[in-house]
């Protein structure tokens, strides 16, 4: 037997927000239907003949209506659980301070992401990228599935600081550079509405290596969103058509999520035990390769074994902030 407490507590919505949801539209149609019975049944039972069937009817559609509320019900938990626990995400990571230093550091943030989602079995590819002549990225983004993958990665949102001996440093010093991560959760239930006249849309040829024909057709977007400077670049998919819409997909999420950390800083006196802000602009971790030492700012905690930590063995630091 399930247990039922652990669900969340749902309550049904108007019929017009159950119709402009696609996955409860039909069911919604056939409440209404039932309704049109309900009245037509009431009608008969005014019949003293017609009454102990008409009776027998009216119980029969409030089983069936009983029956079609419980799917819409299933149908909202699920998305609330999807909501909450997003398993797609856009990771990106962006250079930092330390010129070409934080832009190789910054790649080797992303292939450590990517390490570790193939070591889990997700689902990864790149979105967009821009390297510099270094081979570093200045920014970089990409898709990532699977399972729980938000609960997983929420947390690696920050700051993250490299102290080491770049390969260029002629004298031997140790440098600091920096490398920006952001986890955008992909979430199904959109509440944010676009106006047409605040976005601006850009297009380029993708980059990357190929055969004789790459470069040759526009098919990168870039999609700038007036008001609030957002922008999102899609690079990876082989039509303009798709990168507008992924781009589009991106970006209504970007300010889905802006809208949501708004709503919860009004309540940021309740979040007093949360470990870290999730602020992209905070430092959070720093990676010591002279000590072989990688320390977590927020939890006041270090790991060694730097190289097995960067090939994507990431799990004895995640572990640490498991809800």
């Amino acid at each position: 037997m399930s247990d039922q407490s652990s669900k969340p507590e749902i309550t049904l919505p108007e019929r017009s927000e159950l119709k402009a949801n696609h996955r409860t539209q039909f069911l919604a149609q056939e409440l209404d239907r039932l309704d049109g019975r309900v009245e037509e049944t009431k009608i008969l039972m005014e019949d003293p003949t017609m009454k102990e069937l008409a009776e027998e009817e009216l119980k029969t559609i409030e089983t069936q209506q009983k029956n079609v509320e419980d799917q819409i019900i299933e149908i909202l938990r699920k998305e609330l659980e999807e909501d909450e626990s997003p398993s797609e995400i856009v990771l990106e990571v962006r250079a930092g301070a330390g010129g070409d230093e934080a832009s190789l550091f910054a790649r080797e943030l992303a292939e450590m992401y990517q390490r570790y989602a193939d070591r889990v079995g997700w689902k990864w590819k790149l979105v967009s990228e821009s390297s510099n002549d270094t081979g570093g990225y200045k920014e970089a983004s990409m898709e990532m599935k699977g399972e729980g993958i938000y609960d997983v990665l929420k947390m690696e949102t920050g700051v993250h600081r490299v102290q080491r001996v770049p390969v260029t440093e002629k004298q031997g010093r140790i440098h600091t550079s920096t490398a920006a991560v952001a986890i955008l959760p992909i979430r199904k239930r959109i509440t944010v509405e676009l106006n047409p006249a605040d976005l601006e849309f850009e297009t380029s040829r993708s980059g990357g290596a190929g055969g004789q024909n790459v470069n040759k057709v526009e098919t990168a977007v870039r999609v700038i969103h007036k008001p609030t400077g957002l922008d999102v670049r899609s690079t990876a998919q082989r039509s303009q058509l798709a990168n507008k819409e992924r781009a589009m997909e991106i970006l209504l999420n970007k300010l889905q999520q802006m809208k949501d950390e708004e709503e919860a800083a009004k309540y940021a006196d309740n979040r007093a035990n949360q470990v870290g802000t999730m602020d992209r602009s905070e430092k959070i971790r720093t990676y010591n390769f002279p000590q072989d030492r990688i320390t977590d700012h927020r939890i006041k905690k270090s790991w060694s074994n730097i190289p097995g930590i960067m090939a994507g063995d990431l799990d004895k630091i995640l572990e640490n902030f498991k809800n």
